[in-house]
């Protein structure tokens, strides 16, 4: 089941108030308005899980997140999960009071709770102020809605004065408040959040409201023994639309591979396999069935399919990111993601001795340094090395290290057969000649002929055409799924990265502007390493120096 789940790594369920939180929640709360409006809440599995991993505590009793995000398809609800989260920040023991050495009780109204021994007691907050980002004037949101509908006819609002819960906002019994707010109301209050919900962050893409959301971001820090925080809820964003909900996934991908040092974000995300069949139903109702998890028994499954995936007015790619929760293309994008994550198969493994292609494009600072590694056998790409620049101040001022990078390539010579290895020559002009004096004479294929006859220098400036049939050419690969890969998080980011570029030879590649920081490097460096195995195929030596070895291509 595809999952990705980012978490810090002293996470631990057996430290969090989350199990306080999901009994005090399904005594308390009622659906809002639906099909099963006023019904009792009984959270299943997943979500119960979510608000443990977001209630989440370090031994001193400190919440570990001061951001969660839960992402799935439309209509599971999601708008309903924040409005519980608000409520319990509102009115429920949300933060930590000690630990139990076994039959504390906690009791509120007719909620009574004992706790289990080393389990985390809870304490309401002292003037809770709870804020429901909306993204239009006009409305104040799915959220709020639900608040307000518990407020108003769930148990929650038994005590409440007459009129303390209003459309524009609630007032909670001895201070604090509940607010909807929207772009331009939320950047006149002071900062006084003690827990913030940003529904749909997919929706968030205009400036106005990307100030709103930064704006709140800061408020989280500004109440120190409140420990403020915010839930994002979010479908699949479309990508390019730079949306919230992009950065965050951005930032989520930055934090799981070890590439920035913060660990304050709880991100998960669920989707469809990216191989379904559209024309089947089977197929698509055990699909739909993956992402909806337990929720999809309350779906009209069969009625998604028809009217979404088989409907021929409605776009399949808008459907696999509503309903699959899928990341889609970008508009220009060279591939999408389900094109390529259908190639990846994470048991492919590069084993000492293979015979190999190499393709390597070079940078000092602003673009990322790759290799990349192409299997003659079946054509497999991996990277072999990466060095990005570090996000955020770790990186101000951060050159390649080109002794490290000069280690591996060796490093890849003596541990695989190399029969080409071509390296783009800009910024590393003086490696690239050593390199080949020194490693070059056991390559079957130069990466220059001719007069200028080189054999690794593969200087991009000056061949378009070549570089230009091999992206058509992987491309086509790509989607016939003759190409595959190990599903190495870096090389998809910088696949994904990728946008079309016309030009006079066909269409080549390019990042989404001169100052994107979405680099695709390594994108460059396995279209190079398949067109150099390319290369080696149709070259006549080949088939001897495949016999000559007595060994298989991989």
């Amino acid at each position: 089941m595809p999952r990705e789940l980012v978490y810090a790594p002293d996470h631990s369920r057996d430290l969090s108030l989350g199990l306080l939180a999901w009994a005090w929640v399904e005594h308390f709360c009622v659906h809002g308005p639906g099909d099963v409006q006023g019904m009792a809440v009984e959270l299943d599995g997943e979500f119960g899980g979510f608000l443990v991993d977001a209630y989440a505590l370090r031994p001193e009793g400190r919440k570990i997140y001061d951001t969660a995000v839960i992402s799935r398809g439309k209509g599971r609800a999601k708008s309903e999960l924040a409005a519980f989260f608000a409520l319990f920040e509102a009115f429920g023991p949300c933060r930590f009071a000690g630990w139990a050495e076994g039959g504390e009780v906690y009791q509120w109204r007719d909620f009574v709770y004992q706790y289990e021994p080393g389990e985390a007691m809870g304490r309401p907050i002292l003037y809770p102020f709870i804020r429901c980002l909306a993204t239009e004037e006009t409305q104040v949101g799915n959220t709020y809605d639900n608040i307000f509908y518990n407020l108003t006819e769930g148990p929650l609002g038994e005590d409440l004065p007459s009129g303390a819960a209003g459309l524009t906002r609630t007032f909670l019994p001895g201070g604090g408040e509940i607010r909807p707010s929207t772009a331009s109301s939320s950047a006149k209050d002071g900062g006084k959040e003690t827990f913030t919900v940003a529904d749909e962050t997919h929706l968030y893409t205009t400036p106005e409201l990307h100030r709103m959301y930064k704006t709140v971001d800061r408020n989280c820090r500004k109440r120190r023994d409140a420990q403020p925080w915010m839930f994002q809820t979010t479908t699949m964003y479309q990508p390019g639309d730079d949306s919230v909900a992009e950065k965050t996934h951005d930032r989520a991908k930055l934090i799981a591979q070890g590439l920035t040092r913060e660990s304050r974000l709880f991100f998960d995300h669920r989707e469809a396999p990216a191989k379904v069949d559209l024309t089947s139903r089977e197929e698509l109702t055990a699909a739909l069935r993956e992402v909806y998890g337990p929720f999809a028994d309350a779906l009209d499954l069969d009625g998604i399919i028809e009217n979404e995936f088989w409907n021929v007015q409605k776009d399949p790619e808008e459907s696999r990111r509503y309903f699959f929760n899928q990341p889609t293309a970008a508009r220009d994008a060279w591939v999408t993601a389900p094109q390529w994550k259908a190639c990846a198969d994470d048991s492919l493994k590069l084993a000492d001795g293979d015979m190999i292609t190499m393709f390597f494009d070079g940078s000092t600072s602003d673009d990322a340094t790759g290799l990349v590694g192409c299997r003659m056998g079946d054509g497999a790409l991996f990277v072999i090395g990466c060095w990005e620049r570090p996000p955020g101040k770790a990186g101000e001022g951060w050159r390649v290290d080109r002794a490290d990078v000069d280690r591996v390539v060796r490093e890849a010579f003596a541990r695989y057969d190399v029969l080409a290895f071509f390296a783009d020559v800009k910024d590393f002009e003086n490696h690239v000649d050593t390199w080949a004096n020194e490693l070059g004479k056991g390559l079957l294929v130069e990466a220059t002929g001719g007069r200028a006859r080189h054999a690794v220098a593969w200087d991009m400036r000056g061949r378009n055409a070549e570089f230009t049939e091999a992206t058509g050419r992987s491309l086509i690969d790509i989607r016939e799924r003759d190409l595959t890969h190990n599903g190495d998080a870096r090389l998809q980011r910088h696949v994904l990265n990728a946008r079309r570029r016309p030009n006079k030879y066909g269409v080549a590649i390019a990042k989404e502007g001169r100052e994107s920081p979405k680099k695709i490097d390594l994108a460059v460096c396995a279209i190079g390493a398949r067109m150099a195995r390319r290369l080696v195929l149709a070259h006549p030596k080949w088939a001897k120096r495949k016999k000559r070895t007595g060994r298989a291509a991989f």
